[in-house]
């Protein structure tokens, strides 16, 4: 087989049918049933037209060698992390592209316990496997088992709140019609069982894979007005939108202003350390200054991490840490398999926006302008690794302090930035900070901008 290119940093993301097609899902069950020997995995799959498919070739792969599945349907990224661990399986997989274009599908993978595989070691030699075939089938077939483990989902997922301190909020939630509809209509009717006084407007809520309303993919501007103007119309105290397999939820405050996730974590860091004084709180490089000082305030220890759900969840078990924020809006929980979760995260804010009385919007709005921030800006650059080294040599000598722990990190004491090439796309992405000066963010940004072409 030739070079596999699927083969991300953290994952297994490709363009159909040139990068990712149903003979290299085979494969890649095939690569792990031999290099890994696994008794039993859970397979799961996004909403996408191609999913289906790709996890039917999964399966063929590993009943033909020997190795029995548990396949959950179609779920959420979360559900396949929840389910690997709470039906002891040895590995788990996750058919999605999440929010990449509809001709792109791809693979989240992992092992016992819901632990990353390392991408420096066990993904490359599943690549290494696959590409070079020559399979033999085993003497006994696997067998194949359909199993719904979502209801023991869906309670885990309500353990993080105290339902008794919820009081009544009027909640808009868009599924993007993707997968979280279905998962999220078990977690309501729960939360009502129990006696949570909240109350949800539904937004595109029923998994359509032709994605009428465009990929779900709420961290693009464009994608964002429709839930906003519905935030108003209904009155809601907060909206959240999911992307495709729900394992990133972003937030709307009761005016309909989108809620950057980057100050979302320093109020999930706040939140956790309440209830866990000293604890370690783990964010990624792209912008840091709000989450230290937030995490510092609250007597806890903040601990930085590359980009990427395998290195975070990774430096989770190494360190102990309590949780983890990306400013992508990947939110990771140590009581939740140390895995990210799309669903935790808005019933914690939930409960926050209970506890204290106040608004969401007004909860940030301090920090928006104490540390002000570009948004996320991407290019598309031929060499990445040329337009990093341009850019250290143009700025670097004015830092105070240079990085290159995940891309390249620049501090310049009154503000900074983050460069790095994505994980899953091909694009460089650029986010600058300031302290508390919004006009020196915008000035910066059109330097840099200026050095990159864009």
């Amino acid at each position: 087989m030739h070079t596999l290119t699927c083969f991300k940093s953290y994952d297994i993301r490709g363009k159909l049918g040139e990068e990712l097609n149903e003979d290299i899902a085979y494969a890649i069950a095939a690569a792990i049933a031999d290099i890994r020997g696994p008794k039993t995995v859970v397979l799961g799959a996004d909403s996408r037209p191609t999913s289906e498919a790709l996890k039917q070739a999964l399966i063929a792969g590993f009943v033909d060698h020997g190795v029995d599945v548990q396949d959950i349907g179609m779920c959420g990224t979360e559900e396949v992390y929840f389910a690997t661990t709470h039906l002891a399986a040895d590995l788990g997989i996750e058919v999605t592209a999440s929010h990449n274009p509809i001709d792109y599908n791809g693979m989240k993978i992992v092992g016992p316990g819901s632990r990353p595989l390392d991408p420096l070691t066990e993904m490359e030699a599943l690549r290494l496997r696959a590409e070079a075939g020559g399979f033999e089938k085993a003497d006994v077939a696997g067998k194949v088992a359909q199993v719904n483990p979502r209801t023991a989902y869906a309670a885990r997922v309500i353990s993080f709140v105290n339902i008794a301190k919820l009081r009544p909020l009027k909640i808009l939630v868009n599924a993007g019609n993707g997968t979280a509809g279905p998962t999220f209509d078990v977690i309501k009717a729960q939360l009502a069982k129990a006696g949570a006084p909240l109350t949800f407007i539904e937004m595109d809520h029923t998994p359509d894979p032709s994605f009428p309303n465009g990929i779900p993919n709420p961290l693009l501007p464009e994608n964002q007005p429709r839930t906003a103007e519905a935030v108003r119309a209904h009155g809601a105290d907060f909206g959240v939108a999911w992307d495709g397999d729900f394992d990133r939820c972003f937030f709307f405050d009761d005016q309909g202003q989108f809620i950057d996730g980057y100050y979302i974590v320093g109020l999930l860091a706040q939140q956790a350390l309440s209830a866990h004084p000293g604890a370690t709180i783990i964010h990624d490089p792209r912008l840091i200054w709000d989450t230290i000082e937030l995490v510092e305030q609250a007597g806890g220890t903040a601990l930085q991490s590359r980009v990427g759900h395998s290195f975070i969840k990774a430096l989770m078990r190494e360190s102990g840490a309590i949780y983890g924020g990306e400013m992508s809006a990947h939110h990771y929980f140590t009581d939740f398999m140390r895995c990210d979760s799309g669903m935790i995260p808005w019933l914690l804010i939930a409960e926050l926006l209970s506890t204290s009385g106040k608004k969401l919007g007004g909860m940030v709005a301090e920090r928006q302008v104490r540390f002000p921030t570009s948004g996320e800006q991407n290019f598309t650059i031929a060499d990445p690794a040329v337009a990093l080294k341009m850019v250290e040599d143009t700025l670097g000598g004015a830092a105070i302090e240079i990085s290159h722990a995940d891309g390249l990190s620049l501090d310049f004491g009154d503000w900074r930035l983050n460069l790095r090439p994505s994980g899953t796309e091909p694009l460089v992405r650029l986010n600058l900070e300031s302290r508390g000066d919004a006009a020196l963010v915008a000035q910066k940004l059109a330097e840099v901008r200026a050095l990159l072409g864009g």
